[in-house]
């Protein structure tokens, strides 16, 4: 028995850590189907399990419109946060510029800071300097905080896909009498996309489910993770459950479409 756990203590420790980790979407996705009356913490024996949640998940007063607002700021916070912090990755790995160094740290201040710290730092600045010229908390001040905090990982993602590319690809492009802008789209854009494509989807991620920087500067705004906090309070209605897991089930179905394309691609070499 000892020699049969010797031989499998990988596996098993891997399939106890998937355990660990997916309990608490198990959770989300069984609680979805409960017949709760003013709680959805217990499980409400009398008619569960049922789909009434499922067939209308804007069900509970404002839980679609918080999630419409999540999606709008997710969506401009990648498109912004990806295309600058593309270009600021190109900018640290393929050119020599004075503060270079100092740049390629400051990168990295948002990520380690604290986000509590962070929140009420873009509190600060938002209270006493935005509001000067019109801008109060709410869906503009939350934008500019995601795209601040997700261009670090995007800058950080697309740098590593940089400096893992060979560049006698693109010597060999410029071998050719492949010019600068042919060599950059025919050639090196190709091959730094799958690394812009995974920065996106991190800073859509990363922006989507925040909520302590964004709790800071929303002001009366309610995104997603929010109204799941304030629902809490009063116990979480079962349509959060079916919003959130079936994002979890897109975001899923997303990182293995881009694996079967990506071994695709390979196998096709």
């Amino acid at each position: 028995m000892i020699r049969w756990l010797t031989n499998r203590f990988a596996i098993i420790v891997a399939v106890l850590v998937l355990l660990y980790l997916f309990l608490p979407v198990a959770y989300t996705f069984v609680f979805s189907f409960n017949n709760y009356r003013k709680s959805n913490i217990v499980w409400n024996p009398e008619g569960s399990p049922t789909l009434k949640h499922w067939k209308d998940p804007c069900g509970a007063p404002g839980v679609c419109d918080a999630l419409v607002t999540s999606l709008q700021i997710g969506v401009i916070a990648t498109v912004i946060a990806t295309v600058l912090g593309t270009l600021l990755a190109f900018a640290l790995v393929r050119h020599q510029f004075r503060g270079r160094a100092a740049s390629n740290v400051l990168v990295f201040v948002p990520m380690a800071t604290p986000e509590i710290v962070l929140g009420a730092s873009l509190l600060t600045i938002f209270v006493q300097g935005f509001s000067r010229v019109g801008l109060g908390l709410g869906f503009w001040t939350i934008t500019i905080a995601h795209i601040m905090f997700c261009i670090s990982f995007v800058v950080v993602t697309v740098k590593a896909r940089l400096q893992s590319l060979d560049p006698r690809i693109e010597e060999a492009a410029q071998d050719l009498y492949a010019g600068p802008g042919a060599t950059f789209w025919r050639v090196t854009f190709p091959l730094v996309l799958p690394g812009i494509v995974g920065a996106a989807l991190l800073s859509f991620s990363l922006s989507f489910d925040d909520f302590i920087i964004t709790n800071f500067v929303s002001g009366n705004e309610t995104t997603f993770p929010k109204f799941v906090y304030v629902s809490y309070l009063r116990g979480i209605p079962a349509q959060a459950n079916v919003i959130g897991f079936s994002m979890f089930v897109l975001a899923l179905a997303l990182v293995i479409i881009g694996q079967v394309v990506g071994n695709a691609r390979r196998s096709s070499k």
